[in-house]
């Protein structure tokens, strides 16, 4: 069984227009929502063993909160430039090579390329907002097989509220 996280990268600050889109950090309420995104997903599923992150601040950020949460340490998250401005099936295929050692991964990344992936995966899912995890577990022994049917069960969590979709 193999588990995959997608998780958007909680609420950016666009107050400086000098930083530049990757240099962007967490306004206050993505400081609020992803702690307490990261204890909710805690109390309920096992820790990931890998979070794979955008090189975004953002993300990165959120990746790092999010580990603290799951009582992990930064160096749990491996930053891959290809995870920022991306495409759905760009991420697919870096889901598609991860280790088979590892059985619960979160990918921390960006919009529109996430909501895609998702809706690709489990097609009752539309949007991810930020901060916003979808779940997904596929009755797999291979991450090369992620993706080629449907996931076993996928549940959509929103930083207000959670959702199950299939």
């Amino acid at each position: 069984m193999k588990t995959l996280y997608l998780v958007r990268h909680a609420k950016s600050d666009w107050s400086d227009p000098a930083l530049s889109d990757s240099q962007r950090p967490l306004n206050a309420r993505g400081r609020r929502d992803a702690p307490a995104m990261a204890r909710r997903l805690a109390q309920r599923y096992r820790r990931p063993q890998l979070l794979l992150s955008s090189p975004a601040l953002r993300a990165q950020r959120t990746a790092e909160i999010f580990a603290r949460g799951f009582g992990l340490r930064r160096a749990a998250i491996v930053v891959n430039p290809r995870l920022y401005a991306s495409t759905a099936s760009a991420l697919l295929r870096i889901v598609r090579t991860l280790d088979d050692g590892s059985t619960r991964v979160m990918l921390f990344g960006h919009n529109p390329e996430l909501s895609v992936l998702a809706h690709r995966l489990c097609n009752r899912i539309d949007h991810l907002p930020t901060c916003a995890v979808a779940r997904f577990k596929f009755d797999a022994n291979s991450w090369s097989e992620v993706g080629r049917s449907p996931p076993a069960r996928a549940t959509l969590r929103t930083p207000g509220r959670a959702r199950t979709r299939r």
